[in-house]
């Protein structure tokens, strides 16, 4: 239901651009907000879901997030919306607190299938609120679609009220506050300047200034934390090489997933007399995902069933063969409306198979203790990937606009794509070599353990439940 809820923004940055005359760039934001909150929550809430509120963090944030979408249906005027989505983006940090919660309770089998589809929910969720978002948007208003995704989230909070267990038992743990306000600062920063460094101009002196102070500061991040006794992120986990091998492969994944799915979407928008696009409503826009989200549930199916297949090693690679294959697809093909939807599908199956894989590879090699840390640090170099991808999308269609046109040349898309391809074909070839000797889900903990220094519980081969592992 988050990733649905993350999704909203997409398809209504034109509609809302006219509706509360703002520049689209500026529209965009809806976009950018909600996804700078999310990175900034999802380290605290990991860090938080490792204790005993675990409970608390996810009613409490559900809560939250029914209160930003109100204040987006009954909104006034831009700023108004943008405070509602910020709102929103709180529900992003979820994800690694219902990993954690998958881990602990559930059997180690059933658990790697759940986080496996846990990992896959928001290109899943994606696929499905564009649709949602578009037809709601173009027969009734974009508000209205607030309204029932707040219905939505109320549903959601009251069934994790009823159904999700608690982690009463677990012991309290510092909290990092310095840490906290530290990537906080950073990470605002470098999404500033990703946001705004087009419309700043990347050499103006306001640009370069906050490029200086997000590396300063992110930096100095990273040398307190690797420090800290107990720091909000263990970096020292990243030490590990599965770890490093899921948080880099991820990172590049995100990137090449957002240079693909806005630049598909606005492409069949684009009126034929322009010499390419389709001229498609928003709501065949919406469906045009569709494929994507149900080849990505599929594939995350399909997943751990191939990990028993193949070596470890070559998983990720096949994944990633898919999404090359839909990125160069859509290269090749681009005539016939038809052709973006097989090519959407063909992306959902290599975004089913790799980000299904790799959180996999993160649980098997941390202490279950410090698995909600681990995979929040894993979803937040994944929504920096995704910012990254964005900007980087923006740059080139913004490159191949002629000068005094609103809309791009052919070159503006298909080297996009193109680009997708390439970050793709690297992160296959980066999981290939650095997950050579890895065992894949399910392996031992305790080996990967010892080789990164950890005492705990975990290496001494106890589990939750002070129980031989």
């Amino acid at each position: 239901m988050m990733s649905i809820i993350t999704s909203l923004g997409a398809p209504l940055i034109t509609t809302v651009a006219q509706s509360d005359h703002v520049p689209l760039s500026t529209a965009e934001w809806m976009l950018t907000v909600t996804l700078l909150t999310g990175a900034l929550a999802t380290p605290i809430m990991g860090k938080l879901a490792d204790g005993p509120h675990q409970h608390k963090v996810i009613l409490y944030s559900l809560a939250i997030v029914i209160v930003g979408l109100i204040i987006a249906a009954l909104s006034q005027n831009f700023d108004e919306l943008l405070f509602g989505r910020s709102l929103q983006g709180l529900g992003m940090g979820l994800v690694p607190v219902c990993m954690a919660i998958a881990r602990k309770h559930l059997a180690p089998d059933v658990a790697a299938k759940t986080i496996a589809t846990l990992s896959v929910t928001v290109a899943v969720g994606v696929g499905l609120g564009y649709p949602l978002t578009s037809c709601i948007a173009e027969f009734v208003s974009f508000h209205a679609s607030f309204v029932v995704a707040a219905v939505c989230i109320a549903t959601t909070l009251t069934l994790a009220a009823r159904v999700l267990p608690s982690n009463k038992g677990a012991s309290a743990q510092p909290f990092d506050m310095v840490g906290t306000v530290t990537l906080t600062a950073g990470l605002v920063l470098l999404l500033m300047e990703l946001g705004e460094g087009q419309a700043w101009g990347w050499r103006s002196p306001i640009s370069i200034a906050v490029s200086i102070a997000s590396l300063i500061v992110l930096v100095g991040w990273v040398l307190f934390e690797l420090k800290a006794t107990d720091p909000l992120l263990n970096l020292r986990q990243v030490r590990i090489r599965n770890v490093f091998a899921a948080d880099l492969v991820g990172f590049i994944i995100s990137m090449a997933f957002y240079l693909f799915l806005p630049i598909l979407v606005e492409f069949v928008t684009i009126p034929p007399s322009v010499g390419y696009g389709f001229g498609s409503s928003v709501f065949v826009s919406g469906l045009l995902l569709l494929p994507l989200s149900i080849g990505t549930f599929v594939a995350s199916k399909f997943a751990p069933t191939l990990s028993t297949w193949v070596a470890p090693r070559l998983v990720l690679p096949i994944g990633v063969l898919f999404f090359v294959a839909g990125s160069l697809g859509f290269v090749a093909f681009h005539t016939h409306l038809y052709e973006a939807f097989l090519v959407s599908g063909l992306a959902g199956l290599g975004a089913g198979i790799t980000f299904a894989v790799m959180p996999g590879f993160i649980v098997a090699a941390v202490p279950a203790s410090d698995t909600g840390g681990a995979l929040g640090l894993y979803q937040l170099v994944r929504n920096v990937g995704l910012s990254i991808g964005s900007a980087i999308s923006g740059l080139l269609i913004a490159h191949y606009t002629p000068a005094h046109q609103a809309l791009p040349t052919l070159d503006g898309f298909t080297i996009n794509m193109k680009v997708a391809a390439v970050l793709l074909a690297l992160s296959g070839i980066v999981g290939f070599v650095l997950i050579g000797g890895a065992k894949g889900v399910g392996s031992r903990t305790a080996e990967v353990e010892r080789e990164s220094g950890y005492v705990s519980a975990g290496n001494m081969g106890i589990d939750d439940e002070g129980e031989g592992a």
